[in-house]
């Protein structure tokens, strides 16, 4: 009885609960690939935490009553690998435009009235932005082979335009049920997302609203986007 006792008495032995040691891992490859999982694990969380957060403060904390103007693409959809040229004949993928908020018109290169009418907002809705226009740049996609009229130009200094195959670019663009891809204007994140698309119709009364999501966006993000292009 008394050796049970004394058996009883001595401290429960720790081997089984114990962290692996070092060298445990090292001769254990499951181990290392358990341990490596976890490490890449950890620096993604570290490099998407700033944008996760600042996508979830713009999509679920919103305030109370805030409702935006433009309609979120849900699935988002990236920029596609598709080859175009810049007016001076340089091929230029668009994927190459990432890294920047894109504010996005297309028409044909005749550019008619409604045309104009995106390209002056596109201007004044990116230099209403203040210290933050140069996070975002001005796109129009040109999707056939008129020639632009050279009174255009001038206006076109500050922005960029590529010529794009029409039926490729309708495969990432979408316009909205009975609306035709020159109606809307279309904002892709630094990411190279498709994330937003505002209604036909850009005029005085739909800029303001327009400007305000705009702001929100940079608000939204200025935590991990910076002025461009590295």
């Amino acid at each position: 009885m008394h050796s049970d006792r004394a058996q009883d008495d001595q401290p429960l032995g720790l081997t089984v609960h114990t962290m692996p040691t070092a060298a445990a891992i090292a001769n254990d490859p499951a181990a290392r690939t358990r341990v490596g999982r976890w490490k890449m694990a950890l620096v993604f969380l570290i490099c998407a935490a700033p944008v996760v957060a600042s996508y979830f403060t713009y999509y679920v904390v919103r305030p109370e009553g805030r409702r935006n103007y433009g309609e979120l693409i849900d699935p988002q959809r990236p920029l596609p690998d598709l080859q175009g040229q810049t007016l001076d004949g340089k091929n230029i993928n668009l994927q190459s435009l990432k890294d920047q908020w894109l504010l996005i018109s297309v028409a044909g290169g005749a550019c008619d009235a409604a045309c104009s009418n995106h390209l002056y907002f596109q201007r004044q809705l990116r230099e209403g932005l203040g210290k933050n226009k140069d996070r975002m740049d001005r796109v129009w996609l040109v999707d056939d082979a008129a020639p632009i009229a050279p009174a255009l130009l001038p206006a076109l200094r500050d922005a960029t335009v590529i010529r794009v195959p029409q039926a490729a670019l309708a495969q990432w663009l979408q316009p909205q049920a009975g609306a035709q891809l020159h109606d809307h204007l279309y904002v892709v994140d630094p990411m190279g997302n498709w994330m937003m698309r505002f209604a036909p119709g850009v005029d005085l009364h739909t800029a303001p609203k327009i400007k305000k999501d705009l702001e929100h966006l940079m608000r939204g993000s200025e935590g991990w986007d910076q002025a461009g292009r590295p």
